[in-house]
């Protein structure tokens, strides 16, 4: 009787274990200030990386929390267990490689250099000699400004300061990931602002975990299964009106 009652104990506690993983609150480190991917409309949050955590969440069975913070802080926070995923268009380097872990790469993106619209003296990063760069702290974009041969860099907690800053002659040039800056000038900037040369350093958007997170491998699963179905294609579809890529 003993040994049987110990053992139902022991399943019990099992089985409460279980259930309180089940029943776990996701807490997802997000930027909100990085249109069309996450920005807050009205009192709720949205965007493609929204939506498509959101979906995500929903076919792996998951309870989530968002929590919008700085950019810079999104990998200290995974690293010290503060947040279980940060999902904010975050690039995909080596460096970051080393202290946290990707999902599958869910966007392709770049870096464009955005002028204002009667600028004709700057036709690509090798006419930025004498001028002002302004980016976003913290990003690939800072990084990449930072390699070049500039007057000076210019960095804002979030690129609403750096566009602001082109608006009023403070810089003379942003530099920012690709769909950012093709939002900005389709919607505030429009008439006010175009891009200037190619894109710049191609480079591939992940979803980060804490390093040995048991959920990046199965949000990988997840995101190749939306990319072969139409999940993926119908989210792309409404925040860049066309097919992916």
């Amino acid at each position: 009787m003993k040994k049987l009652l110990a053992a139902l104990v022991m399943v019990a506690f099992v089985m409460t274990g279980m259930a309180m993983a089940e029943s776990k609150v996701i807490i997802v480190g997000c930027d909100t200030n990085f249109m069309p991917f996450e920005f807050k409309q009205g009192d709720k949050y949205v965007g493609f990386d929204i939506d498509l955590w959101d979906a995500i969440a929903k076919d792996l069975g998951l309870k989530y929390k968002l929590l919008p913070m700085d950019f810079n802080g999104l990998i200290p926070a995974l690293q010290t267990g503060n947040i279980d995923v940060a999902i904010a268009g975050m690039t995909i380097k080596s460096k970051r490689e080393e202290v946290v872990d990707f999902a599958y790469p869910y966007y392709n993106s770049g870096l464009l250099l955005m002028v204002p619209a009667g600028d004709a003296s700057i036709k690509g990063v090798e006419d930025l000699g004498n001028k002002i760069v302004a980016t976003k702290l913290g990003t690939t974009s800072a990084d990449f400004a930072k390699s070049l041969k500039t007057k000076e860099v210019k960095l804002y907690p979030n690129i609403d300061g750096a566009y602001l800053e082109l608006q009023a002659g403070g810089a003379d040039a942003v530099i920012f990931d690709s769909p950012a800056i093709l939002y900005y000038i389709k919607t505030e900037g429009q008439g006010k602002v175009k891009t200037a040369g190619p894109l710049y350093q191609g480079q591939p958007y992940g979803i980060a975990f804490p390093q040995g997170s048991p959920l990046r491998d199965k949000v990988s699963v997840t995101i190749l299964k939306f990319m072969e179905g139409d999940v993926y294609k119908n989210l792309y579809r409404k925040w860049f009106g066309s097919d992916p890529k």
